[in-house]
């Protein structure tokens, strides 16, 4: 097992414990929208962007704690864009981390409650004293989450998305699309570690970029698996874009020019993190298996 292998699985467990603890079952009577949270979050994923806030917390030698509650934060909203993501609304998905997403397991309004109240109990993790003991730090977090999930951030970019089906884009219009729909959230759990460790502002300037770049290689690699992998190996349905007839950057470039841009997104993220020296050793790896993930 590799070095990254072993630090993903740690991160998973981590947030994972950190997700049960902050979101237990309940026996009281809202209980089934508590379940259906509880699915969507605990119901596998690559758990990339905790990762991200727990490595980036520890180039700056943020308490565990903090750093934990932090990741569950950033999951929560993750995990509440894919319940939206895959409603009738939306992308109409039935199957989600090879299981039925969470609309076809409870139904579709329990399921935007869910998604509701992820979003929400987010922001009530950030805002907790035990997030950080100081104030104004808790303030940053709760500021720049809002900003990366918003109307100029992640929902942005799911409804450009949206549109992306009815009209013709370029690549200008995709990149911005992805920057903000996958981009923001990336840019975030990275933000968080310096962020949480009151960091030169120089060295937030570097995660940010490192990030950007992450999160473009990361969006490419993903629409050349909607291209060439299955959807028993993504363990979601492939090929819905070019059903759709939606650019992406695949559809613009070519699988193979795509996979060279990807490579170049990969080494220009590894470039940012120069001055880190091999403290960020975990972070290179990261941008590099994006790219060559296979689901």
């Amino acid at each position: 097992m590799s070095r990254l292998e072993e630090a993903l699985n740690e991160a998973q467990a981590v947030v994972v414990e950190q997700i049960d603890r902050l979101l237990p079952s309940t026996d009281l009577p809202e209980a089934r929208v508590t379940e259906a949270m509880r699915y969507a979050c605990l119901n596998g994923g690559k758990r990339l962007r905790p990762f991200l806030v727990l490595t980036t917390a520890g180039l700056f030698r943020v308490g565990a704690s903090s750093a934990a509650r932090v990741a569950a934060a950033i999951e929560f909203v993750h995990c509440y864009s894919l319940v939206h993501d895959d409603l009738p609304a939306m992308d109409n998905d039935d199957l989600r981390r090879g299981q039925p997403t969470c609309h076809k397991k409870f139904d579709e309004a329990t399921a935007i409650l869910a998604g509701d109240a992820l979003l929400t109990k987010a922001f009530e993790v950030l805002a907790g004293p035990a997030t950080h003991a100081d104030p104004q730090v808790r303030v940053e977090l709760v500021g720049e989450l809002a900003q990366a999930a918003g109307h100029h951030g992640m929902v942005g970019g799911q409804m450009i998305d949206m549109l992306a089906a009815s009209r013709a884009m370029d690549m200008m219009e995709v990149t911005r699309l992805q920057s903000l729909k996958t981009g923001k959230l990336f840019a975030f759990s990275c933000a968080a570690g310096p962020i949480l460790g009151k960091a030169p502002i120089q060295q937030r300037q570097l995660l940010d970029a490192y990030a950007r770049d992450l999160g473009l290689a990361f969006q490419i690699a993903d629409d050349l698996l909607d291209v060439e992998s299955s959807t028993e190996q993504m363990g979601k349905k492939t090929g819905k874009d070019m059903a759709a007839g939606k650019a992406t950057f695949v559809s613009l470039l070519g699988v193979e020019r795509a996979r060279a841009q990807a490579q170049a997104l990969v080494d220009q993220a590894i470039g940012h993190l120069d001055s880190f020296g091999p403290t960020a050793d975990l972070l290179r790896d990261c941008v590099r298996f994006v790219v060559e993930r296979k689901n």
